[in-house]
């Protein structure tokens, strides 16, 4: 019974040894395929730090409490552009962290991921907790500064937009107040133009009526003077030659007269002339 007891544990402290082996199997190779893709500077292999990741897990799923193993997880979600599940394993860890600065690398990691994100507040909040936990970390001092200072920028090109609305804003509306009112003076104008046109259209209507008037009141008079000299009697022949007649007799009286009155004169200024 006793050597049944012994091989077992034989066995069981092998299969902890193999699986142990298997773990590091994975992360030894994981790390190189990390330290790899770090060394190139020209761009961000993806790839090495998919594999990588894909090697951390299966070193997880034999000792998912390892945080360290974890936290390599969590860097190589950071590095293939993986920001958002980055944040969330960082935060994770700075929970389940005890020891100060490995709380404080997790907080500064997450505040990174955040950052990439443009979570600006949030990035802020875990430099915040980075320095908390390490007062002497000048990576999370300097990350802080400068996610401050994003974040001024960012209010200020905010404010700026904000006046630049207003501003065409106020444009917008003087310019349609100025149309309104140019519009208000056209159209002003224009009745003005158009009262002007019917007045006038009026004055030449009364003054054709008045001339309409005063033709007809010529027609009229001359329709009366026609019917006047219509109205007179027609003088015969006899008569008119009657007529004749007495004035030829008048004037000769009157021609008799003249001569008589001249001799007497004549006379007159004889005798004085003798005298």
């Amino acid at each position: 019974m006793k050597i049944v007891c012994y091989l077992l544990l034989i066995f069981s402290f092998l299969s902890i040894k193999a699986n142990a082996q298997e773990e590091r199997k994975f992360i030894r190779k994981g790390n190189d395929l990390y330290e790899e893709a770090l060394k190139d500077t020209t761009h961000a292999d993806t790839t090495k730090f998919n594999k990588a990741e894909v090697l951390y897990r299966k070193a997880l799923e034999k000792r998912p409490d390892d945080t360290k193993w974890d936290f390599n997880l969590g860097n190589a979600l950071y590095k293939e552009h993986n920001y958002k599940e980055a944040s969330s394993k960082f935060e994770e860890l700075a929970k389940k962290n005890t020891d100060k600065i490995d709380k404080s690398r997790s907080y500064y990691n997450m505040g990174n991921s955040l950052m990439m994100q443009k979570k600006l507040d949030e990035s802020i909040e875990a430099y915040k907790n980075a320095l908390r936990n390490n007062p002497n970390d000048l990576e999370s001092k300097y990350n802080l500064a400068y996610a401050m200072k994003l974040k001024d920028q960012k209010q200020k090109q905010k404010q700026k937009q904000k006046d630049k609305n207003k501003d065409n804003k106020d444009k917008k509306d003087n310019k349609d107040k100025n149309q309104n009112k140019d519009q208000n003076k056209q159209n002003k104008d224009q009745n003005k133009d158009q009262n002007k046109d019917q007045n006038k259209d009026q004055n030449k209507d009364q003054n054709k009526d008045q001339q309409n008037k005063d033709q007809n009141k010529q027609n009229q008079q001359n329709k009366q003077n026609q019917q006047q000299q219509q109205q007179q009697p027609k003088i015969s022949k006899e008569n008119a030659e009657r007529m004749l007649q007495a004035l030829e007799n008048n004037e000769k009286k009157t021609q008799e007269k003249l001569k008589k009155t001249r001799a007497v004169k004549a006379s007159q200024q004889k005798i004085e002339k003798d005298w």
